[in-house]
């Protein structure tokens, strides 16, 4: 019989969870139950003005591959402005970060995590929605805000008020 962790996995265009995450729309390319726990993948193309809010996971290392468009990342110490081609790495040891598209073009980024474990973050949070396609995301009252960071101390990160990092 033919371990699954140690077989062949290809994804076509579209195949894999398709989600709108924060008005993003990811598709978790690859999981953690594919791969063993050692690494997720996760296509992210992100709106105009779109990205997360300040947040840390400190057992994740976490990279992105900007394949179109342009981000800026934001940690306590830099800000940095990734355009198509740059890759950018956020360590092990828990930086607050975040990241905007401050373009009026989608951004699309490859994002690789290890280990595993934050595409189940995204994949409790989001929404299933069509490949490619914006949700703005819902208003998010108190009870809401408290409920998504008690699902993402669930999965290691802690996430922190927008104004965080100015």
């Amino acid at each position: 019989m033919e371990d699954p962790i140690n077989a062949l996995i290809a994804v076509a265009p579209g195949q894999g969870q398709l989600l709108s995450v924060a008005g993003g729309s990811y598709r978790v390319i690859i999981t953690g139950k594919q791969t063993g726990g050692a690494y997720a993948a996760i296509d992210m193309l992100v709106p105009p003005e779109g990205g997360p809010g300040p947040h840390a996971h400190p057992d994740f290392q976490e990279s992105f591959y900007v394949l179109e468009g342009e981000i800026e990342v934001k940690t306590e110490s830099q800000i940095i402005t990734a355009g198509k081609g740059s890759f950018v790495n956020i360590p092990l040891g828990g930086m607050v970060h975040c990241f905007k598209n401050k373009t009026d073009k989608p951004a699309q980024l490859l994002c690789v995590v290890v280990p595993a474990g934050l595409e189940d973050f995204f994949m409790e949070v989001g929404q299933p929605a069509a490949d490619r396609t914006f949700v703005p995301p819902a208003a998010i009252d108190a009870e809401g805000m408290k409920r998504i960071k008690a699902i993402a101390e669930k999965y290691g990160q802690k996430l922190y008020p927008p104004d965080y990092l100015g």
